[in-house]
């Protein structure tokens, strides 16, 4: 059923410390706005060479040769200007498009941050602030972000979508990040008032933000929307047949959902054959469904101490089967990520690419 098998360029253009603590060299930040304050001039020069080398066109011609037929980009709020403390980046997007069309890759346009951040994670770029749709105006600004990336792109033989945000929270997810202060804040007093996004709030600006863009972008170019880690909520949302061609993006961590206690591997695999196959099904009554995030990484800690290195990379092998097997029930899925230069292990897709837990081509099987 699968018609999209891509792969995310995280880190490119939307920084997340973790996947390459280097770049963060030489300060206490945790996020990209604390990163940017700190280091001062000196970000020009540090995000130039980033930009300029993480992603090339060569990269875009390996995933490619993979069998993989689109990329999601996480993109910037500020990524058409360069306001404080901020350095746009659109040249760099536009670039991505040229490689796009060379190596005959489709690109989904992932909206990835906002301005008071939607969720509170590094990735959302200010950790512990959640606070974006506490001002009309920052959804304002939202919205136009996305008009003007429609506008630029929309005749773009290589966008395949755009993607209005990703992973606004939940208020009770947020509520139960703070209680476990899963991602302090550098500036408490920035984020205190912090709340998730209510469904009312994102119900509305979904729907806004589509007729914003439908304006512009031809009925194939998808409109696709997160869902806020609350998938099943939206089941009465945009069925009438005013809303063309939207898709519903989930992400699907087999780590996140094994959390809370050593299981059985094979309670593992079963969230993947059972839990995530059936959600997909179930919702795909409703929306096309595009798994816009999802890895190989899990917790080792259910594997016994007298294992062998065998074994547990049986264990990725297999987890990584499942996982495949469930998501080829969806419209499409994006790994998480193409490129770290950082060691957690089942996140870096050349590097699975290598070991085996990808086939050879994403297509083929082989």
């Amino acid at each position: 059923m699968s018609e999209i098998r891509g792969v995310n360029l995280g880190n490119w253009l939307v920084l997340e410390k973790w996947m390459h603590p280097d770049l963060f060299r030489g300060t206490t930040a945790e996020d990209e706005t604390e990163l940017c304050w700190q280091l001062g001039e000196e970000k020009y020069a540090r995000l130039k060479e980033h930009r300029d080398t993480y992603i090339t066109k060569e990269d875009f011609a390996f995933i490619a040769s993979k069998g993989m037929n689109t990329v999601r980009i996480p993109v910037p709020h500020f990524i058409f200007d360069d306001c404080e403390p901020y350095v746009g980046c659109i040249e760099y997007l536009d670039r991505a498009f040229q490689w796009a069309q060379e190596t005959g890759l489709k690109i989904l346009i992932d909206l990835h941050t906002a301005r008071d951040s939607q969720n509170g994670f590094d990735n959302g770029g200010i950790c512990g602030v959640c606070k974006w749709h506490l001002k009309q105006e920052n959804i304002d600004h939202t919205v136009s972000v996305l008009e003007k990336l429609a506008i630029r792109y929309k005749d773009d033989p290589a966008l395949y979508g755009i993607e209005l945000l990703n992973e606004p929270i939940a208020p009770e997810m947020f509520a139960h990040m703070q209680a476990a202060n899963r991602y302090p804040p550098h500036d408490p007093a920035r984020a205190e008032g912090s709340c998730g996004v209510p469904d009312a709030v994102l119900r509305k600006f979904y729907t806004d933000a589509y007729h914003v863009l439908r304006k512009h972008l031809r009925d194939e170019i998808v409109i696709m929307f997160h869902d806020g880690f609350r998938l099943k909520n939206w089941k009465d949302f945009m069925q009438s047949e005013e809303f063309v061609n939207v898709v519903l993006d989930t992400h699907m961590y087999l780590g996140f959902a094994t959390m809370g206690g050593k299981k059985p591997f094979g309670e593992v695999l079963q969230i993947a054959l059972a839990q995530f196959q059936n959600d997909i099904q179930e919702m795909s009554q409703y929306f096309p469904i595009v798994v816009g995030e999802w890895c190989f990484s899990f917790p080792m800690s259910v594997a016994d101490e007298e294992d062998s290195e065998l074994v547990r990379q049986s264990m990725i092998r297999a987890a990584a089967a499942c996982q495949l097997y469930a998501f080829e029930k969806a419209y499409g899925w994006f790994f998480w990520s193409y490129k770290l230069i950082s060691e957690p292990q089942g996140w870096d897709a050349r590097k699975a690419f290598e070991a085996g837990w990808f086939p050879g081509n994403v297509v083929t099987g082989k």
